[in-house]
């Protein structure tokens, strides 16, 4: 597989089928990827990888405090910004409303809704989860590292012909994490990704994903 497929065919899976993960598949990608760019070569990324029981351990923990909502909560960072607006706040808002809809769940039917949102919390059916975190001195530019490590991992996720989701929700359940995961106190628990074989069928894996146009973001002087 090219890159560009790999890119074009990568996407965050909310639908995985129970088809296990082989890991000697999972080391391969993560040796590979440990060529990732870093700064300094500091390489700042540090992760646990769950499949099985301590995988179904952690999803009853945190089935336990869903009930509670939002008292439950205890992300270790802001998992957006609050003063995010404009077109961002919209980016963010109408990808959610396009997953809602390809599934056929109402903006006004708040039980179903939530009851999905419950499913980031079972890895969508992923067979692996994969746990990130890193030193808690570490600043923007090593959570930078982080974020192309991450983005290495889930392209050769696609050559070996799986998928994933990266999970910023599950900071949200961070001291539950640390309860059941062994993560170092000095560490901030970052995100959680879920990896395994896509749902090619399910409509929450096929709604077109909207990109802002290149020139959103890009300014080309000189040229």
């Amino acid at each position: 597989m090219k890159v560009s497929e790999a890119i074009a065919t990568r996407r965050s899976i909310r639908a995985f089928t129970d088809q296990p993960v082989d890991r000697a598949i999972v080391t391969r990608v993560l040796e590979q990827a440990q060529r990732a760019p870093s700064g300094g070569n500091v390489q700042p990324w540090n992760a646990v990888m769950l499949t099985g029981e301590p995988m179904q351990a952690l999803f009853a923990r945190v089935a336990g405090e869903f009930p509670k909502g939002r008292a439950a909560l205890a992300p270790e960072y802001n998992i957006y910004p609050p003063e995010l607006d404009g077109a961002y706040e919209a980016r963010r808002f109408g990808v959610g409303e396009d997953m809602y809809a390809a599934m056929g769940i109402a903006r006004e039917d708040k039980a179903q809704r939530l009851q999905w949102f419950a499913r980031n919390f079972q890895a969508f059916g992923a067979p692996v989860l994969m746990l990130v975190h890193t030193p808690k001195y570490m600043g923007p530019p090593q959570w930078s590292d982080i974020g192309m490590w991450m983005q290495t991992v889930m392209l050769l996720l696609r050559e070996e012909g799986l998928d994933s989701c990266p999970q910023e929700a599950w900071a949200a359940y961070s001291p539950q994490v640390r309860e059941m995961v062994d993560i170092p106190e000095d560490h901030i628990f970052f995100c959680g990704m879920a990896i395994g074989y896509r749902d090619a069928d399910a409509p929450v894996n096929n709604f077109p994903v909207k990109r802002a146009p290149l020139d959103e973001a890009i300014r080309w002087d000189g040229f």
